[in-house]
């Protein structure tokens, strides 16, 4: 088998589905307290959604996702393990398909994800964000404006947001809050990959070639948890960056956010959204890590699980 194994990349994609299928609700719920206003908590916030748009609040803008995280998280996972594999055999100057792993290799494997995801994720999550943004009420005091719940919303849908964005702030607003997400983003990636393969070696006894699927499943829960609470600071920049435009225009870019944002809420407003983000990142990941893994020993023909 060659160093470039496509299965890691349709792995992924399965991973990807699971985790958005498993995670989408509360993702809405952390946008909404990441960059709407009127909400007191996470429950009031979910009991506030559910109230007003009913459970489908909870799923707005979720096929756009579904469809293209999957492929978002298939060149994500594919570039890793390739990546990761690639320094392994250039390291260790061996032809063999599963060279020993070092720190280094995860880490800039793991950095390399970071950058690639960026660039590929980066509209995916703006139109997501947008679409999820739309009917909550938006007030500016500059400008006395609401926009009120009941009337028509900026956009119908996820191709209309795209057209809408594209028309109205070019390429460049497709990728608006980019170099927040590149900052939440390659750190973010370390922090999930590393933990996931060191801990699951570690909870996999020795006489075991690889881990079992409970193995799999808790250590990339962990992994999601420890990633999502760590990345909340700049996933709230990022949040705020991208849904600034569906009405007006409030943030000139990162540092302008992070100080805007502080001088009207706080240092607590950074960590807005951390305990759904840690307990959404656990059932996400989870899903994600047992998706690729199961998916690739049935591509592969294992009978064991393989880590990335």
């Amino acid at each position: 088998m060659g160093s470039f194994q496509l299965e890691d990349f349709a792995a992924g994609w399965v991973g990807g589905a699971a985790s958005v299928i498993v995670g989408y609700p509360l993702d809405t719920v952390k946008t909404r307290l990441q960059a709407g206003v009127g909400y007191r908590g996470t429950l009031h916030c979910i009991r506030t959604v559910y109230s007003r748009e009913s459970v489908f609040g909870f799923f707005k803008g979720m096929s756009f996702p579904l469809a293209s995280i999957a492929v978002y998280n298939s060149v994500v996972f594919g570039v890793f393990s390739n990546t990761q594999r690639l320094l392994g055999r250039h390291r260790c100057g061996e032809p063999e398909d599963s060279p020993p792993r070092s720190l280094s290799d995860l880490l800039l494997a793991s950095m390399v994800a970071g950058v690639v995801s960026v660039g590929l994720g980066g509209p995916v999550d703006l139109i997501k964000i947008r679409l999820q943004m739309q009917t909550q009420p938006f007030q500016e005091a500059k400008l006395s404006r609401t926009v009120a719940l009941g009337e028509q919303p900026a956009y119908q849908g996820p191709v209309h947001c795209f057209a809408t964005i594209m028309r109205t702030e070019g390429l460049a607003g497709l990728y608006r809050g980019a170099s927040a997400m590149l900052l939440r983003d390659v750190p973010g990636y370390c922090l999930y990959f590393i933990p996931y393969v060191l801990l699951s070696e570690w909870i996999t006894p020795e006489a075991c070639a690889s881990p079992s699927p409970c193995a799999v499943w808790l250590a990339g829960g962990v992994a999601g948890a420890i990633s999502w609470g760590t990345a909340t600071p700049m996933d709230v920049v990022k949040s705020r960056l991208q849904a600034d435009g569906v009405y007006l225009n409030k943030y000139k870019g990162v540092l302008d956010c992070i100080c805007q944002s502080y001088q009207q809420e706080g240092l607590k407003v950074f960590f807005r959204g951390i305990t759904v983000n840690a307990v959404r990142g656990f059932p996400m990941s989870a899903a994600m890590f047992l998706g690729y893994e199961l998916s690739l020993q049935a591509l592969r023909g294992d009978h064991a699980v393989t880590s990335p």
